[in-house]
C-alpha cells in the first residue's frame, strides 16, 4: 500500500478527490501552498509519482532547489523535507517542539541530507512546516 491516499500511477489526482480525502486538512494544505509560493517565488508545482511505496505527491521547488513534497493522506497530509546538515543545526538551535527535533535527529541520512517527514493535522503542525521550509530554505 502507498503512503499516499493516490496510488494509481496511470491517474494523477484531480482537484475534487484531493479535498474530499483531505477533508479539513484541506485549508492548511492550501495555505502552505500559499505561503511557500508568496515567499519563495517563483514557485514550480509539480505533482510526480515516486513509486507504487510512495504514490502521487506535490513537489513544490524554487528553481532547481525543491523546498518540500506533500503526500495527501486520509484526513492529514505528509510534508518532506531534504535537510542539509547546515539546516539540521539550525532547526537545532530554534525552539521547534522536541518532538520535531527528535524526527530530525533520527531522520536517514542520505547523500542530499536527512529525509524528514512530517503529519499535517492541525494549525500548529502547518506552522511547524513553514518554520522548517524557511530554516531549511535560509541553509
Amino acid at each position: 500500500m502507498a503512503l499516499s491516499a493516490f496510488s494509481d500511477k496511470s491517474r494523477q489526482p484531480g482537484v475534487d478527490e484531493l479535498e474530499e480525502t483531505l477533508g479539513r486538512t484541506r485549508v492548511h494544505w492550501n495555505r502552505l501552498v500559499t505561503h511557500i509560493a508568496a515567499r519563495y517565488a517563483p514557485l514550480d508545482e509539480t505533482w510526480n509519482f515516486a513509486g507504487a511505496k510512495w504514490g502521487w505527491s506535490l513537489r513544490l521547488k524554487r528553481k532547481k532547489r525543491t523546498v518540500l513534497y506533500m503526500t495527501p493522506c486520509k484526513k492529514h497530509f505528509l510534508v518532506g523535507f531534504v535537510l542539509g546538515e547546515k539546516a539540521v543545526q539550525a532547526a537545532r538551535e530554534t525552539d521547534l517542539p522536541r518532538s520535531v527535533l527528535t524526527v530530525i535527529d533520527e531522520a536517514k541520512k542520505y547523500a542530499e541530507g536527512r529525509a524528514v517527514l512530517l503529519e499535517i493535522r492541525n494549525q500548529r503542525d502547518l506552522e511547524v512546516a513553514k518554520r522548517l521550509a524557511e530554516i531549511k530554505m535560509a541553509n
